[in-house]
């Protein structure tokens, strides 16, 4: 009996590690995989996720901007004052005479 209860323990003690150098694999590919993702990324020259919730936000910020100026304009045309009647030279000529 005693030597099959060794036989267990060596087993299982190449089990343990086994499993320590598969999850030691593992965490050497995940590292090797997320590298290489984030050289492809740099590559394609995208944009963080801060940058473009500036960004985002900037563009917000100036349509609405937009939308009160050109509230502003329409205001300003509806209350555009009335022009002046244009004097011509034939009276700026006569008005000279006199």
């Amino acid at each position: 009996m005693q030597t099959q209860s060794k036989i267990f323990d060596d087993f299982a003690k190449l089990l343990t590690n086994a499993a320590g150098a598969a999850q030691g694999v593992k965490t050497e590919i995940e590292t090797l995989v997320r590298q290489q993702a984030e050289r492809l990324i740099s590559d394609l020259d995208l944009v963080t996720r801060e940058e473009f919730d500036a960004v985002k936000e900037m563009a917000a910020k100036a349509r609405q901007e937009n939308e009160e100026l050109s509230k502003r304009l329409e205001k300003l045309e509806k209350t555009k004052a009335p022009t002046r009647k244009k004097t011509t030279k034939k009276t700026v000529s006569k008005q000279q005479s006199k």
